[in-house]
């Protein structure tokens, strides 16, 4: 699969919000319905409009498969379509991330071991632990630096 990334517009916000909803089911089982509906309801009017947001599109379909937000050096939403896991677009977007958008750092849920994993298996370093998440909820965040240089993994990232 050949993935292009690209500069999100407000016109993509309704699938990315999409997009957001299908992969934290998938990943987040230990949100509460009331802060995911709090969360996703946020999404367009405040999230969305307050980062860099870049999308991964499949050069063949066209699909969006993810996207990612960046604000001052700080990855602040990486989400992939449940069904466009496991084919290397999270990496293709952090790498992106690194290289085009001078990204050094990212929050990720602990509780979301999956995605915790996947950033250790790209070489990242948790720095800081935190008890609540940035609204003051009782979700553990941990702070990770990004690597300076890409860790390969052996595939071609087109």
């Amino acid at each position: 699969m050949i993935i292009d990334i690209k500069a999100a517009s407000a016109q993509d916000y309704p699938l990315l919000q999409a997009i957001w909803s299908r992969s934290v089911l998938a990943t987040h089982d230990f949100l509460k319905p009331e802060d995911y509906a709090e969360i996703k309801g946020a999404l367009i009017p405040h999230y969305f409009p307050a980062v860099s947001l870049y999308k991964a599109i499949d050069r063949n379909t066209r699909e969006i498969l993810g996207f990612i937000g960046v604000l001052n050096g700080g990855v602040e939403m990486l989400f992939i379509d449940a069904n466009a896991r496991g084919k290397g677009v999270g990496r293709r977007l952090l790498d992106f991330a690194i290289h085009h958008l001078a990204a050094t750092h990212l929050d990720v849920n602990e509780q979301n071991s999956q995605a915790v994993g996947f950033y250790q298996h790209y070489a990242c370093q948790q720095t800081h632990r935190s008890d609540v998440d940035s609204a003051g909820k009782p979700y553990p965040i941990l702070t990770m630096k990004l690597p300076k240089k890409i860790p390969s993994n052996g595939s071609s990232h087109e």
